[in-house]
């Protein structure tokens, strides 16, 4: 695929973003669309969002749990972009009027203390950790009908949209393996989950991330936000909906959708 094919590409993606008009899969088009091209759409796609003003926080993981990737018929996670545009506060609003499929889900999410590059240990991983947080990341894929393969949704950033951080914690002391999860809409639970369904340890997440960060020549910047992936099925989001995150030893996080 040429630079012109992936330039167009992620053109197409950008302005369904920013219409919130979905379009059609690119593997319709384009069926036999390898992974190293559809991030290289990805690249392209975040390349031109920071040209216009946004900046990079942070990245995502997604497939991470063995049900989801067995349904992908994978074997190892994805990985997207998260921008600074998308952070909501914790406690404070997003904006759903004008996308497309917003859904959202519980996280786990760790602020890096310092750069993390190459293939780590847990324990490296760990250590390169300033603390970690509950999450919700807000989903909102730009294909037709919620449905895409693989190369699809990592073209489309992983469907990235939004994401709100609860407080930073120290991970001393603090079991990652077995965080309880609650996620509620207007106080009735919805999604319950566990930090173990993040590939058994949410800190083997961002492992996985330094390694395939890595095998694209690059590395986890010191600063960033790393969202392990969801714990959590996606439901969907309608404005007026609060959605709150109970994480055990983590504490709440929240946001209201408008």
């Amino acid at each position: 695929m040429t630079a012109t094919d992936i330039a167009a590409r992620a053109a197409l993606l950008e302005k369904a973003r920013a219409d919130g008009r979905p379009v059609e899969q690119l593997t319709k088009s384009e069926p036999g669309l390898p992974l190293d091209a559809a991030y290289r759409i990805q690249d392209e796609g975040i390349r031109l969002r920071v040209a216009a003003g946004d900046a990079v926080a942070g990245y995502k993981m997604g497939l991470t749990s063995e049900a989801k990737m067995a349904q992908m018929g994978v074997r190892e996670p994805i990985a997207g972009v998260l921008l600074r545009s998308m952070r909501a506060e914790n406690g404070g609003t997003f904006a759903v009027k004008g996308l497309i499929h917003p859904r959202i889900e519980a996280e786990i999410a760790f602020v890096l203390g310092r750069e993390l590059r190459g293939r780590v240990t847990r324990e490296e991983a760990a250590a390169a950790c300033d603390g970690v947080a509950a999450a919700l990341e807000i989903v909102d894929s730009r294909f037709q009908n919620f449905k895409f393969t693989l190369p699809d949704v990592v073209a489309d950033n992983c469907s990235s949209c939004g994401f709100v951080l609860g407080a930073v914690r120290p991970m001393a002391g603090v079991d990652l393996k077995a965080i309880p999860l609650e996620m509620s809409i207007d106080g009735k639970p919805v999604q319950r989950g566990s930090s173990a369904d993040i590939l058994g340890d949410p800190v083997l997440s961002l492992a996985a991330l330094a390694s395939m960060m890595a095998a694209r020549g690059l590395a986890i910047p010191a600063g960033s936000i790393v969202l392990a992936g969801a714990a959590t099925q996606a439901v969907p989001l309608t404005p007026g909906a609060h959605v709150s995150l109970a994480a055990g030893p983590l504490g709440p996080v929240s946001v209201r959708a408008l």
